[in-house]
C-alpha cells in the first residue's frame, strides 16, 4: 500500500486511514449515544461504553499513523486552485480535526484514569495516566462532552465542504480522497 500522494490523489494509505477514521466516529459517536437504551450497569449499557473507549484510543493511535503520511509528501494539488481564503479555512479546519482526534482520547483516557477505572484497548488493560481524582474527572468530562458536540459540528462541516467543492465548486477536491477505480 503506496504511503506517498502523487499530484492528483492522496496515498492508498491516506485514503484508507481516512475512511478508517470516518467508520470509527461513527462507531463512536453511535456507541456513546446509543447507551442510553440500556439501563445503567446493565451488561448492554457497559458495552457501549467499552466500545466507546477501545474505538477512540484507536481513532488516537490511527492518528499518528495520517499525520506520519502527510509528511510523506504534499498534499495533491486542487483543481482549478481555490482562493487563498479557501486554503486557509481548510488549514484551519484540518488542525481543528487533528486537535479533536487527539484531544478526545485524551481526555477519555483521563476520565477514566481519575475514576480509577480500568482501560481496555482490545482486550489488553492499559494503566492509567494519573491518580484517582473524581472531581477533576467530572470536570474533564464536561470538557470532553463539549468536545464530542463540537466534533458533530467540525466533522459535519468538513464533509459538507468536501460535498460542495464536489457539487457546487466542480473542482477535484473530494476525488482526491475517494478509493481509486
Amino acid at each position: 500500500m503506496s504511503w506517498k500522494s502523487t499530484a492528483d490523489h492522496y496515498s492508498r494509505m491516506s485514503i484508507a486511514l481516512h475512511w478508517l477514521t470516518v467508520l470509527l466516529f461513527i462507531l463512536i459517536y453511535a456507541s456513546i449515544e446509543l447507551r442510553g437504551i440500556f439501563p445503567k450497569d446493565s451488561d448492554g449499557r457497559n458495552l457501549m461504553k467499552d466500545a466507546h473507549f477501545m474505538f477512540g484510543l484507536t481513532v488516537f493511535v490511527l492518528v499518528w499513523l495520517r499525520l506520519l503520511a502527510r509528511t510523506l509528501g504534499a498534499a495533491p494539488k486542487i483543481t482549478p486552485t481555490p482562493p487563498a481564503w479557501q486554503t486557509a479555512l481548510a488549514t484551519l479546519m484540518h488542525c481543528a480535526l487533528y486537535v479533536f482526534m487527539i484531544g478526545m482520547p485524551v481526555f477519555g483516557y483521563l476520565i477514566l484514569s481519575h475514576l480509577d477505572k480500568p482501560v481496555f484497548f482490545y482486550g489488553l488493560e492499559i494503566p492509567p495516566l494519573t491518580a484517582k481524582d473524581p472531581d477533576l474527572a467530572k470536570q474533564i468530562k464536561s470538557w470532553h462532552e463539549l468536545g464530542g458536540t463540537i466534533g458533530y459540528w467540525l466533522i459535519g462541516l468538513h464533509a459538507l465542504a468536501g460535498l460542495g467543492h464536489h457539487y457546487l465548486i466542480k473542482d477535484n477536491t473530494l476525488l482526491r480522497m475517494l478509493p481509486r477505480r
